[in-house]
């Protein structure tokens, strides 16, 4: 069966995040300065076949922490479901 996997990796709690750190400088030249502790981060969208959800979701863990993310500074959670059809 086909599996959509949706991953979000973020940094880690005490990691810093330079991006996020622009980001937020330059939110009030933008006029909003009612915006704090930006965070970004990345997400990942997959399809596997699997024989099960439990399958796919082990694959798809094995993926993150050998290739995706980086498991020292990066955290991610993975979500699961059926595949949406292209076009929709």
């Amino acid at each position: 069966m086909a599996y959509e996997a949706r991953i979000e990796i973020t940094h880690r709690p005490g990691i810093l995040d330079p991006e996020g750190a622009e980001v937020e400088r330059a939110l009030p030249a933008l006029g909003y300065h009612n915006v704090s502790r930006v965070r970004v981060g990345k997400s990942i969208r997959l399809v596997v076949d699997a024989a099960d959800e439990a399958t796919a979701r082990a694959q798809v863990d094995e993926m993150c922490r050998r290739l995706l993310a980086n498991p020292v500074i990066e955290a991610f959670s993975i979500e699961l479901a059926p595949p949406v059809a292209e076009g929709s």
